[in-house]
């Protein structure tokens, strides 16, 4: 790996992608460090504290933002409102016929829903913005009565909506950046390196646990650890599982020359939603909270309160993950499309006739494989909570994390590699390609 590293850096064209990441990067670091004006800082820690002790899982949202949302600072809204335009565009896609024909365009089409995408970014990050002024001017809505603005008013909430959807915008504007000049995918580099940067303060955290606090022993520990390494083997193992149907292509001859007759196969990931679920279903348990501080009515109250108690989020949360798990797949994969296309080049599953069968045998696969999945991701999702009331620790990176941070270092290595391959340079592994979530 080391040379790997080093043949790296010798290239001048990947050279200069490394360091245009790596500058982007440092760049979104500082800025999650500016705090927005007006807030008083100390009583906002006491305000996330309180959140946390009520069972929120408030630390998982401000993981994303590498704790930039805790500190209320100018990327305190990250890139969340990009990945909710994201999604909700992909699905526009497959229910109005309008984006459905755009996605069919080509790349004129794609750069129309991207712009469509940006615009919705703009008006979700707004849209969050307001919604979190109306919170730090009224933090009783959430049941915690601690005041966090020195100034409250009209011009706190156009500035604070202002200040974050301008961090929104420009958190966007890198991740397309370095997408586009340096190495990797942009948006998905920014929610990795917030996330690495809390790995040193969580592991601070359960220093101070067992040796000064004292309220985490050493068997706790050991348990935790386990339980982590348990949980980054099976992020890794489902991340790269895939389900390979046998495909055979029949032999055409044209001419002088032989084609098909090959025998290959159709990849179906055991995770083809990847971590899109877990983020649709944790924003969509966000909008009863921010509808309380927009429109402050007893019964939008007391639904918030309910939905609150673990008991009823968790279990909600876990069903949601699971339903968009499915709803997501069958977005992003569809079996009669990939029937039409095996029937027109020739090709056939072993067994199986072309056509309906075809497609109906792979949507039964894909459904079989896709429930594993699935209870994966509600298990990885609900277990920092587990872990902090039984074992009394706070986990600053759970299963979740690992799925997003195991998931980009692979598509980042295998673009790394890829540049080292076309110059006749060795990958990261001697004699072993690296193979990406999409199992190529």
């Amino acid at each position: 790996m080391i040379r790997a590293i080093q043949n790296a850096i010798r290239i001048p064209e990947l050279r200069k992608r490394i360091l245009f990441t790596a500058f982007i990067l440092a760049v979104y670091s500082f800025g999650r460090h500016i705090t927005i004006p007006g807030i008083d800082v100390a009583a906002l820690n006491r305000f996330f504290q309180k959140l946390q002790e009520q069972g929120l899982p408030i630390g998982f949202v401000d993981l994303f933002t590498g704790g930039s949302l805790r500190r209320m600072t100018l990327f305190a809204l990250g890139v969340q409102p990009y990945i909710s335009a994201s999604i909700i565009l992909q699905l526009l896609t497959v229910v109005v016929p309008y984006f459905e024909n755009l996605a069919k365009e080509g790349e004129v089409g794609r750069k129309k829903i991207r712009q469509y995408t940006r615009y919705g970014t703009v008006l979700l990050g707004a849209i969050q913005s307001l919604g979190i002024s109306f919170t730090l001017e009224n933090p009783g809505s959430l049941g915690i009565n601690i005041p966090l603005v020195h100034t409250p008013g009209l011009g706190f909430k156009l500035m604070t909506m202002v200040t974050l959807t301008t961090g929104t915008i420009l958190a966007m504007w890198f991740g397309e950046q370095i997408t586009e000049r340096g190495i990797g995918q942009g948006i998905s580099l920014i929610i990795f390196a917030g996330i690495v940067s809390r790995i040193p303060s969580g592991v601070a955290s359960i220093y101070r646990s067992l040796f000064h606090e004292q309220t985490l022993n050493l068997i706790q520990l050991l348990i935790f650890i386990a339980l982590m390494v348990a949980v980054i083997m099976g992020t890794i193992y489902i991340t790269l599982a895939v389900r390979k149907i046998p495909v055979q292509y029949a032999r055409r001859v044209i001419g002088r020359r032989i084609y098909g007759g090959q025998m290959t196969h159709i990849p179906l990931r055991v995770n083809a939603a990847g971590v899109i679920p877990i983020i649709f279903a944790i924003t969509l348990l966000q909008f009863p909270m921010t509808l309380a501080s927009l429109v402050p009515l007893d019964i939008i109250r007391e639904m918030v309160a309910f939905i609150r108690q673990p008991a009823i989020y968790y279990p909600i949360y876990a069903a949601l993950i699971i339903f968009f798990t499915y709803f997501y797949t069958a977005v992003q994969i569809n079996p009669t499309q990939m029937a039409e296309n095996l029937r027109k080049y020739g090709g056939f599953i072993p067994g199986i006739r072309p056509g309906a069968a075809t497609a109906h045998y792979i949507e039964r696969t894909l459904d079989r494989i896709t429930l594993p999945g699935a209870f994966f991701l509600a298990a990885i999702a609900i277990l920092p909570a587990f872990v902090q009331r039984y074992l009394g620790v706070q986990v600053y990176f759970g299963g979740t994390p690992v799925l997003i941070v195991v998931g980009v270092a692979l598509d980042t290595m295998q673009q790394v590699e890829a540049h080292l391959l076309m110059r006749n340079y060795e990958g990261f592994l001697k004699g072993i390609r690296l193979r990406g979530r999409r199992g190529r």
